[in-house]
C-alpha cells in the first residue's frame, strides 16, 4: 500500500516540480520578451489608466488628458495643436509618441523615478519606486514669438527657429503645414483615417522641418564662409576692394558663376555681404581652403550628429571631401552643403554673442505634478565658433545688409538687427523654386530684454531675384518672431 502511495505522491509531484520550473522559465527568461509582446496590452492599459502629465509653455497648459471610460481610459488632448506640433508632437494610444511627448515619456507618464518621494534614492538602491501622478514639462518656448512665426508663414511652406543665443533657450519652433495632433489620439477608426491622411499628404504636415528639414542654407552660409576667412586674416579691412571677378571661372571647370546683384566685380567684403555677391564669397571660400572651411563650419555645429533639445535634431552638414570648384560653390551655401534652420538660427545667434554658440535647449524644467522640481537645465557650455574680433566684424557686416542691403525689411525701431538674405537653388538643373532664407539677431538698444536670433526658411517663396527674395518672402518673418521675443 506504501508502495503505491508513493508513486502517486511522485506522479504528483512531478507536474508540480514541471509548473514551478516553467514559471521560474517565463519570469526569469522569458519576462522581457513577453512584455514587448504586441498581443500584451497589459502596459499600455496601465499606462493610460492616469492622466498624462503635462507640457506647459510659459507657464500655461498645453496638452491635457481626457477620461474616455475605456480600458485605455485617458487620451492625450492639445490646445493650439496646430501651433505647438512642431514642439510636442503626438502621443498616440495607437501610433506611439514623437517629440517632446517621446523624450519627455518617463516624465509625462509617471516612470521616471525621480518623480516619486525618495525616488532617485529607491533607484540607486535598485528598488522599483512604481508609476507616479504624470509629471510636467516647462518648456523655454516664448508664446508671442511662437504665434508670430506661426501667423508669418501663414499657408507657406516652411518653418522658423528662433532662441536666445546668450543662454540657448529655444524660443519659437514652427513647421508648417502642421496638423492637430489630437486627431491621433485614441483607437477610434477615424484615428487611423486620419493616420492615413497626413501619412499621404505630400506637404508632410508631420515633418518638423526646422530641426529635421536639410535645406541647402544658400547665400546664408556666406556668414560661415566670412568667419573662416576672417579668422584666417584673408580680409582685414571690410572696405578693401578683393580683387574678384565677375564673372568667376570655378577652378579647373570651364563653368562661369555669375551674380544676380550689380557691382561684384572687385567689391568689397562689406559690399559682397550686404548684396549677397556670390563671385566675392565662392572665391574667398576657395582661397580659405578646405580645412579651414570644414574646421569652421564644424565650430558652428555642422556635422554633429549628437544634438538633442532634447528629442534630436538631423544634422547640418558640410562635405569634407571637395575638390576646388565644389568647395567654391559650397562657400555659397550650394553643393552638398545642407543645414536645418534650427542650425542656422545658431550660426547667427553666434554673432550676437561674440563668437561663441550656446548650444540649443527646449526644456527649462521638470517638475512633479505637485510642483517639486526634479530637474532644471542648467545649459552646456558653449564652444568658441571664432575669435570675438571677428563676431564683431561680421555683427558690422550683417548690420550693414539690414541697414543698407537686401535685408532691410527686417529692421526693427530701438533694437540693432543684423541679418542675411538667401536663396538656395535645388532641384534637377536647380529646376525647383528656390528656398527663400534670412537668418538674423536682434539686440534691443535700450538692454530691456535678452537678444534673439532667428532663421526663417520659405520653400515655396516666389523669387524673381535669387538673393532679393530671402530679403522679401522670409525677412518679415523674422521681424515679426524678433519684435515679439524683444516684447515690441
Amino acid at each position: 500500500m506504501t508502495r503505491y502511495i508513493r508513486r502517486v505522491a511522485l506522479c504528483c509531484l512531478l507536474p508540480l516540480l514541471a509548473l514551478l520550473v516553467n514559471a521560474g522559465r517565463l519570469q526569469l527568461v522569458e519576462a522581457g520578451s513577453l512584455e514587448a509582446n504586441s498581443a500584451n496590452r497589459r502596459a499600455g492599459i496601465e499606462r493610460y489608466q492616469q492622466p498624462r502629465g503635462e507640457i506647459l509653455v510659459a507657464g500655461r497648459g498645453i496638452t491635457g488628458s481626457k477620461d474616455t471610460g475605456e480600458n485605455l481610459r485617458y487620451e492625450r488632448t492639445y490646445r493650439e495643436g496646430p501651433l505647438y506640433a512642431p514642439v510636442t508632437g503626438f502621443d498616440s494610444q495607437t501610433y506611439g509618441s514623437s517629440l517632446l511627448e517621446s523624450a519627455e515619456d518617463a516624465v509625462l507618464s509617471g516612470t521616471d523615478p525621480a518623480l516619486a518621494p525618495f525616488g532617485s534614492l529607491a533607484a540607486l538602491a535598485g528598488a522599483d519606486p512604481g508609476r507616479s501622478p504624470g509629471g510636467r514639462v516647462f518648456t523655454t518656448l516664448d508664446p508671442a514669438a511662437q504665434r508670430a512665426a506661426f501667423e508669418g508663414l501663414g499657408d507657406r511652406k516652411g518653418a522658423v527657429a528662433a532662441l536666445d543665443p546668450s543662454t540657448g533657450r529655444v524660443l519659437a519652433l514652427v513647421s508648417t503645414p502642421s496638423y492637430d495632433p489630437g486627431v491621433l489620439s485614441g483607437t477610434s477608426a477615424s484615428v487611423g483615417r486620419s493616420w492615413k491622411r497626413l501619412e499621404a499628404d505630400r506637404d508632410q504636415p508631420m515633418l518638423n522641418r526646422a530641426v529635421r528639414g536639410t535645406y541647402p542654407p544658400g547665400s546664408t552660409f556666406k556668414v560661415v564662409t566670412a568667419a573662416a576667412a576672417l579668422d584666417a586674416g584673408l580680409v582685414r579691412d571690410l572696405d578693401a576692394p578683393t580683387r574678384s571677378p565677375d564673372p568667376y571661372r570655378l577652378p579647373g571647370t570651364d563653368r562661369l558663376l555669375g551674380n544676380e546683384a550689380r557691382g561684384c566685380r572687385n567689391a568689397s567684403l562689406r559690399y559682397a555681404f550686404a548684396w549677397s555677391c556670390n563671385t566675392v564669397f565662392a572665391r574667398l571660400g576657395v582661397r580659405t581652403g578646405l580645412p579651414a572651411m570644414s574646421r569652421t563650419a564644424g565650430h558652428f555645429g555642422f556635422d554633429d550628429a549628437s544634438l538633442r533639445i532634447p528629442f534630436p535634431v538631423a544634422p547640418s552638414t558640410f562635405d569634407t571631401g571637395m575638390d576646388r570648384a565644389q568647395l567654391a560653390m559650397s562657400a555659397i551655401g550650394q553643393f552638398d552643403t545642407r543645414a536645418t534652420p534650427l542650425q542656422m538660427a545658431m550660426v547667427a545667434g553666434a554673432v550676437a554673442a561674440g563668437g561663441a554658440v550656446k548650444p540649443p535647449y527646449l526644456v527649462d524644467k521638470v517638475t512633479t505634478g505637485e510642483g517639486r522640481t526634479v530637474r532644471r537645465t542648467a545649459g552646456a557650455r558653449a564652444r568658441q565658433a571664432m575669435t570675438p574680433a571677428t563676431a564683431r566684424r561680421l555683427a558690422e557686416l550683417m548690420t550693414t545688409a539690414v541697414e543698407e542691403g537686401s535685408g532691410r525689411k527686417a529692421r526693427i525701431p530701438g533694437a540693432t538687427v543684423g541679418g542675411k538674405t538667401g536663396t538656395a537653388q535645388h532641384g534637377v538643373a536647380n529646376s525647383g523654386t528656390p528656398y527663400a532664407w534670412f537668418v538674423s539677431w536682434a539686440q534691443s538698444e535700450a538692454g530691456d530684454a535678452p537678444p534673439v536670433a532667428v532663421a526663417v526658411v520659405v520653400e515655396d517663396a516666389a523669387a524673381d531675384r535669387a538673393e532679393i527674395s530671402g530679403g522679401g518672402s522670409a525677412a518679415p518673418i523674422a521681424r515679426a518672431v524678433m519684435e515679439a521675443a524683444l516684447g515690441r
